[in-house]
């Protein structure tokens, strides 16, 4: 055995145990980066759906009942956990042809988005648009 090749005995197993927990930190950061990503889409959802609610209703407190109820309903169904959620339905333009807008903003632990021991918490805000049917009909006028 050459002078060299003694010194070289172990060093494939000491590089592996260096180099593991290296990996797992960047696949668990992977892991992290996708959850956070997740949630930020569940809440844009959550926001189109109940912008989409709210105008298919016929007046605006119907609206904005319709908003928050799909939203907290949507959110619940995702894969966030809202420490807090708050659901603005705008029905100031709420007309044939006007828009609807609902703004849902939801603070989420990071041990919640990640299931990971993480400190420190993360909050999602998403906005979404409904155009209001310019030909639907006049509910309040319907038997």
């Amino acid at each position: 055995m050459t002078s060299t090749a003694r010194f070289q005995r172990g060093a494939v197993s000491t590089e592996l145990a260096v180099l593991t927990p290296i990996l797992i930190g960047f696949m668990l950061l992977v892991v992290f980066a996708g959850r956070t990503a997740q949630g930020e889409g569940d809440v844009a959802n959550a926001a189109q759906e109940a912008a989409r609610a709210a105008s298919l209703t016929g007046n605006p407190v119907a609206a904005v009942e319709a908003g928050v109820e799909t939203a907290a309903a949507n959110i619940a169904t995702g894969s966030v956990a809202c420490r807090r959620l708050e659901v603005a339905v705008d029905t100031t333009d709420f007309k044939a042809g006007g828009q609807v807008v609902v703004t849902v903003t939801c603070e989420a632990a990071f041990a919640d988005i990640a299931m990971l021991s993480v400190p420190g918490s993360r909050t999602f805000v998403a906005t979404a648009v409904e155009v209001i049917d310019t030909y639907r009909a006049d509910t309040e006028s319907l038997p």
